[in-house]
């Protein structure tokens, strides 16, 4: 098993799309000018949504919604909603509750961008997951939100300052520009089918791993600027944020295994599982918490828990499920 997750290892880092993440972070240490300029990360993380959401819809066009299909989707909710209870209760022993519900909230939730990436690595061995997943992933964004808010008006003892507007809550969390681009263009790809995909494989499929690597490459500058934040966030919190991605995917393979996933959803399932918002809840939590610090839930999902999942995760989880698959 070793020299099998060494060897994954080693050919993710060898991997050109990893190695322009590793580019962005070389360039921040050496002090380089490299930056990219402020419009261009955020029209190719737009990109990327539209590209996956359209493969998933097309996916889904070509079988069926079935029993399988619900199962995977209400597993992910579940998850959702299990993760930021335990992760709470976790950090409550070290953090104030605002911190808590912040942290809760954000590894309950997950990053589109492991997904993406993890998708890319499943690929190259020829192997593929189901277009659902990517509703999974969609669906599990607003939960966690949901359920960290709800935890915070339980164990807040001054309920005055509980006066956050729950409608608005509700609104920004399931229709927040994530979670809405990728609904659309998962139901535009499932409704134009292998018609409309074709028309759009040329920019959407054959670009999808060169803005990949582009949006890597921020990723990895944006990742080592934030490296300065780790002492405010503490050992106990970067121990965490190993940690509980290693255990929420290992269970989830385990859950993945008993119900029946197929490996590549199972993989898949495991990376949700396992990764950590650094978009959408921070987005949510900047109007809902605001006495939550954002340089120790940000840091601690962006500087800690993307690069040990994008460099060691995805690899690890990937050779756990081999094992158990056969």
């Amino acid at each position: 098993m070793d020299s099998i997750n060494l060897n994954l290892i080693l050919q993710n880092l060898l991997n050109p799309i990893i190695l322009f993440f590793f580019l962005g972070i070389l360039s921040v240490f050496v002090k380089s000018e490299l930056e990219i300029p402020n419009p261009l990360p955020k029209f190719i993380s737009l990109f990327l949504l539209i590209s996956i959401g359209l493969q998933g819809g097309h996916k889904l066009s070509m079988g069926e919604i079935n029993s399988y299909v619900l199962l995977i989707i209400v597993s992910a909710i579940l998850f959702s909603i299990i993760v930021p209870i335990y992760t709470f209760f976790i950090l409550r022993k070290k953090l104030d509750l605002y911190n808590s519900v912040a942290i809760a909230a954000t590894y309950g939730s997950i990053s589109a961008v492991t997904f993406i990436t993890a998708g890319a690595f499943l690929n190259s061995f020829g192997e593929h997951y189901g277009g659902y997943m990517i509703a999974a992933m969609a669906l599990m964004e607003s939960p966690a939100i949901i359920i960290g808010l709800i935890l915070f008006s339980m164990f807040n003892k001054n309920q005055e300052e509980s006066n956050f507007n729950w409608k608005e809550i509700f609104v920004e969390s399931f229709l927040n520009a994530s979670v809405f681009l990728l609904l659309g263009s998962y139901v535009i790809g499932y409704i134009t089918g292998e018609k409309g995909w074709q028309a759009m494989e040329p920019l959407f499929g054959n670009l999808f791993k060169p803005f990949l690597a582009f949006f890597l490459l921020d990723m990895g500058i944006v990742a080592a600027k934030k490296l300065s934040d780790l002492k405010k966030v503490g050992i106990f919190l970067i121990i965490f944020g190993i940690a509980v991605p290693l255990i929420n995917a290992f269970v989830s393979i385990l859950f993945a295994k008993l119900m029946g996933f197929k490996p590549g959803d199972a993989f898949m399932f495991s990376i949700l599982c396992a990764s950590a918002s650094y978009i959408a809840v921070p987005a949510t939590l900047r109007i809902s918490l605001p006495e939550a610090n954002p340089s120790i839930y940000i840091t601690l999902s962006l500087a800690v828990t993307f690069p040990f999942n994008i460099i060691v995760g995805i690899p690890l989880y990937y050779s756990f499920v081999k094992i158990l698959w056969g």
